[in-house]
C-alpha cells in the first residue's frame, strides 16, 4: 500500500505502508541503546571497583553511545514526524543532525579502537607505565573526540549534506565523490582496519610468547588481554554485519543509481546494531556485569529481609 501526495504542485511524495512501523522500530531500538548506555555509565561512575583504566575506556564507549544514540534518535524522530504528517519538511536543524550523525558514529567506532590500543600496550609494552596510565589514555580519548567532531565540519561550510525528500533525512549524497569516500574512511575503514591489525599482531605476539620461556603469569595476562581484544573484534563485527546493507548501497552508488529508500533501509540496520552492541558490551564486560548483578541481588535480599 502506498499513497502519493503532491506538495506545491511540484514535489510528489510517496508514502509507503512500511514507513511508520519501521520508524517506530528505529526509535525503540535507539531509545533502548541510550537507556542501556546511561545505565552502564552510571554503574561505572558509582561503583568504585569500576574505577580502573580499562573501565574508563568502557565508560568512553558508553558516553559515545549516548551521543550517537541521541543523534540517531533525533534523526528518526524527525523522519517519523514527517511521515506521520505526510509532508516534506527541512527544518533549520536538519543539516546539523546530519553533521552529528557522522561525528557521533566516528566517535563510537574510535572508542573501540582505543580499547584495542590499550590492550595491545599492556601486553607488548608492559613496562611503559605512562602509556597505560589514566592520563595518557584520557589524552587519547580527547584526541578522538576532537577528531570526530572536526573532520565532518567541512560538510557544514560546503553544503555537502543535503535534504533527501524520499528518505526524510539530511545526509551526504551516495555517489562516487570525495566527501562520501572521506567520510567512509574516517568513520569505518580507518578504525576497523586498525582494530583488526592490532588483533592480528596481538595474536602473533602471544603465539611467540608461548614458544619462548615465559613466566606463566605473564603469558596468562597476555592471553587474557587477547581475549578482551577478541571481544572488541566481535563487537565491531556486529557493527559491520548490520552495516552491510549500507556498505552494499554505498558501493552500488559508485556504479549506478542506489535504491530510492536507501537511507531508510540503511538506518534500520544501523540503529538496531547500536542496541545489539550495547547488549553485547554488557555481556563481555565482566566488572560491569558483576556490579549490576551485585546491585540487583543486594536489592532483592533487602526486600526479602524486610518482608520477613
Amino acid at each position: 500500500m502506498e499513497s502519493s501526495i503532491v506538495v506545491k504542485n511540484s514535489t510528489i511524495i510517496t508514502i509507503e505502508s512500511w514507513f511508520i512501523p519501521f520508524d517506530v522500530l528505529i526509535v525503540a531500538c535507539t531509545s533502548l541503546a541510550i537507556i542501556l548506555s546511561i545505565l552502564f555509565l552510571c554503574i561505572i561512575i558509582l561503583d568504585k571497583t569500576c574505577h580502573t583504566v580499562p573501565m574508563m575506556m568502557t565508560a568512553n564507549t558508553c558516553l559515545s553511545a549516548i551521543v550517537a544514540g541521541c543523534s540517531l534518535l533525533s534523526i528518526s524522530m524527525f523522519t517519523l514526524e514527517n511521515d506521520v504528517k505526510q509532508i516534506p519538511y527541512e527544518d533549520s536543524f536538519c543539516i546539523l543532525r546530519g553533521y552529528f550523525s557522522y561525528a557521533s558514529c566516528a566517535l563510537f567506532d574510535y572508542s573501540f579502537l582505543l580499547q584495542s590500543i590499550y590492550r595491545y600496550i599492556t601486553v607488548v609494552y608492559p613496562f611503559r607505565l605512562f602509556w597505560q596510565s589514566a592520563k595518557f589514555q584520557a589524552l587519547l580519548i580527547c584526541s578522538t573526540w576532537i577528531f570526530s567532531f572536526v573532520f565532518p565540519a567541512a560538510y557544514m561550510f560546503t553544503n555537502s549534506v543535503i535534504y533527501n525528500v524520499d528518505n526524510q533525512i539530511c545526509q551526504l549524497p551516495l555517489r562516487f565523490a570525495f566527501p562520501i569516500i572521506y567520510a567512509a574512511c574516517c568513520i569505518y575503514i580507518i578504525p576497523v582496519s586498525l582494530i583488526m591489525l592490532i588483533y592480528l599482531k596481538l595474536v602473533r605476539y602471544v603465539k611467540e610468547m608461548s614458544k619462548r620461556v615465559t613466566p606463566i603469569n605473564v603469558l596468562a595476562r597476555a592471553e587474557k588481554e587477547l581475549r578482551m581484544v577478541q571481544r572488541t573484534v566481535i563487537l565491531v563485527t556486529i557493527l559491520l554485519a548490520l552495516g552491510i546493507p549500507y556498505t552494499i548501497i554505498l558501493i552500488m552508488s559508485f556504479f549506478t543509481n542506489p535504491p530510492k529508500y536507501r537511507f531508510r533501509i540503511a538506518f534500520i540496520f544501523i540503529d538496531v546494531s547500536l542496541a545489539f552492541v550495547m547488549i553485547a558490551l554488557f555481556k563481555f564486560t565482566d566488572p560491569l556485569r558483576t556490579s549490576l548483578m551485585r546491585r540487583v541481588n543486594g536489592r532483592t535480599n533487602t526486600v526479602v529481609a524486610t518482608m520477613t
